[in-house]
């Protein structure tokens, strides 16, 4: 596909940066830990192809928000109380399908819970900040071939 009609895909803004053209990824972060919201947020605004929409404590809040900011990228949470991160995730991608699920365990064990419930990607919470910011990269420059 080419980086024009991926573009006109992708919900994302743009702005310039040093003459030229930027495209930013929207995230919503959602994590029930203020400290790891802050953390996420402060590594994903230090990047100028990144824009966090968005954060959330609840997958509740997660669903909503997803629904009426329509980011190109959900990070979500594995362990949060009311709804966990599987839950919240299956019904972001019932709600919208064409949003990117990253899901954040520090278990392993919650990985299979992840895919199960539609996760695009899963990820460990100990990966690296560059892990981290290429598995986002990667994500919005997939194509939706079912769209």
């Amino acid at each position: 596909m080419s980086a024009r009609r991926l573009r006109t895909k992708m919900k994302s803004t743009s702005q310039w940066s040093e003459g030229q053209c930027v495209d930013r990824v929207r995230v919503l972060i959602v994590d029930d830990s203020s400290q790891a919201r802050d953390g996420l947020k402060s590594i994903l605004a230090s990047q100028p192809d990144m824009e966090v929409v968005e954060v959330a404590a609840t997958g509740t809040e997660a669903i909503a928000l997803t629904q009426q900011l329509q980011p190109d990228l959900v990070l979500v949470d594995a362990q949060m109380p009311e709804m966990d991160g599987a839950e919240a995730t299956q019904a972001i991608k019932r709600c919208c399908p064409l949003v990117k699920v990253l899901f954040l365990t520090v278990h392993a064990r919650h990985i299979d819970d992840g895919i199960a419930a539609g996760a695009d990607r899963c990820l460990m919470k100990d990966a690296t900040r560059q892990e981290l910011l290429r598995t986002i990269r990667e994500l919005a420059a997939v194509s939706d071939t079912t769209a």
